[in-house]
């Protein structure tokens, strides 16, 4: 189509919050999209090296450790960085290249003509364009222009909670994550190098609206966490007894099998039309992967049908496969009441990880590749 794109961002949210979000992981495949565009050092930086995973048991057992990242190969593993900080460092190559971006504007619905896209934004401003990309979350208006009849999210049984932390003398975890199968609750921290502690926990829940769990205060979310996991092996109690700012509860929610990532003039990427879990830390790099994908099609392809098509039959295989790699996970944190149930559990989940540590049959995770250059667009799985 054409080899510069003029383009203009719209976001949602009011303005930039360097504390928004909390933390995410950054896969080895997403920091190559970065390191592509310029960027990846820059996300190193500032955030916590983290290829291996370090499994305990609801005892304090250690019951082995995963690659986070590519196997025996711990120089290319994932980092995990405030959200915040990957905004920001993203607004500022945006900036650079001369891109505007808008904020407070919250897409509220799509019009389109031959010629022509328009974006109405719940304040009454309005946007035209030739193309329009909506990167607009799992709850996407996007999604529903495109296909009124697309499948809805899918709650996975758990609700995702997580913050920040020091502990007076606990010792940072560099180059790791820790993950704890509590007894009622799956909990996860990791320790920068200043002794800030980045905690998560996953507890099996009801299916529940994300409106009810908003008006669930940190207060309330901090005692029930604080009493699920009281009996777990140090630190985890000790994080939760420190824990401050920021705290807030949502359903974690997949979506998988949406038929149409286009319509016309539009198309979706990201969550609006695959989104993983947390479990399988892929949900920001696929979101990568995406956009570097989108942009060759668009670039390489003769018109912006063709270059929707093409990008939605490179993407769909591969991310459906992450969707229910990330499922599978999910099946282990959910946590059954039996103390049967968790005896098993920890007795055959160091079987399960004994060599997990040289285990490449997730490298296809890690390992993808998107050639800018040459042909075909995309790579291996």
């Amino acid at each position: 189509m054409n080899s510069r794109i003029t383009s203009e961002i719209f976001e949602a949210t009011a303005e930039p919050d360097p504390e928004a979000g909390l933390f995410l992981n950054v896969a080895t495949n997403g920091l190559a999209v970065l390191d592509r565009l310029g960027l990846r050092e820059r996300i190193v930086d500032k955030g916590h090296r983290s290829p291996h995973l370090i499994m305990w048991s609801s005892t304090g057992k250690r019951l082995g450790t995963v690659p986070n990242g590519p196997a025996r190969d711990p120089e290319r593993g994932s980092v995990v960085v405030r959200r915040g900080i990957l905004h920001h460092v993203l607004r500022d190559a945006v900036r650079e290249a001369g891109i505007p971006v808008t904020f407070g504007a919250r897409l509220d619905r799509i019009e389109q003509a031959d010629a022509a896209v328009r974006a109405f934004f719940a304040d009454g401003r309005t946007a035209d364009g030739d193309l329009l990309v909506g990167a607009d979350g799992v709850g996407s208006p996007t999604r529903r222009h495109i296909d009124a009849d697309a499948p809805s999210p899918a709650y996975s049984g758990l609700v995702g909670l997580g913050g920040v932390a020091r502990v007076p003398g606990l010792a940072p975890t560099p180059e790791a994550q820790h993950m704890v199968f509590g007894r009622r609750s799956f909990f996860g921290y990791l320790v920068r190098h200043d002794g800030e502690v980045y905690w998560f926990a996953n507890v099996t829940h009801p299916a529940a609206d994300r409106d009810a769990l908003r008006a669930v205060t940190a207060e309330e979310w901090l005692a029930v966490l604080r009493e699920l996991h009281a009996d777990d092996p140090y630190p985890v109690p000790e994080i939760l007894r420190h824990a401050a700012g920021e705290l807030g509860g949502y359903p974690i929610d997949d979506l998988v099998h949406v038929p149409h990532w286009s319509r016309g003039r539009v198309v979706a990427v990201g969550d609006a039309v695959h989104a993983t879990s947390p479990s399988a830390g892929q949900g920001a790099s696929l979101a990568l992967e995406d956009a570097i994908t989108l942009a060759r099609c668009l670039r390489d392809a003769p018109d912006h049908a063709t270059a929707f098509a093409e990008y939605q039959r490179l993407r769909q295989p591969r991310v459906e496969a992450v969707v229910g790699y990330a499922r599978a996970i999910n099946r282990q944190k959910r946590v059954t009441r039996s103390r049967l149930g968790i005896a098993i559990r920890d007795a055959m989940l160091p079987m399960f990880l004994r060599k997990a540590a040289d285990d490449t049959r997730n490298d296809w995770l890690y390992n993808h590749e998107i050639a800018w250059q040459g042909s075909p667009v995309g790579g291996r799985r």
